[in-house]
């Protein structure tokens, strides 16, 4: 996966993973200034089935670490399960409080 391109387009609240000029997969999410909430992770239908959504997540999460200042909320499914299939990267996560 080298020769794709990742990029966090701040300004429509979105990490990106091009393959060239075709868009690949999207994380949507909201960022309050204290935490990330990922909101939706999308792959487009023909891209499906490569780990893609997989390989931006990893990208994701890595970038919101290497910056250090904020914590992930994963409120989507696959946000979560990857979480979840990775718990050493479980430090990055808000803790959960009590309703």
């Amino acid at each position: 996966m080298t020769d794709f391109r990742f990029a966090n387009e701040t300004d429509a609240s979105r990490y990106t993973l091009h393959d060239g000029d075709d868009l690949v997969s999207v994380i949507d999410y909201r960022d309050d200034g204290r935490t990330i909430v990922m909101t939706r992770a999308y792959t487009i239908p023909t891209f499906r089935g490569h780990g893609y959504a997989g390989e931006l997540v990893e990208r994701a999460v890595a970038d919101v670490e290497a910056h250090g200042d904020r914590q992930i909320i994963p409120l989507c499914w696959y946000v979560a399960d990857w979480f979840a299939a990775h718990p050493e990267r479980a430090g990055i996560l808000q803790e959960r409080r009590p309703a």
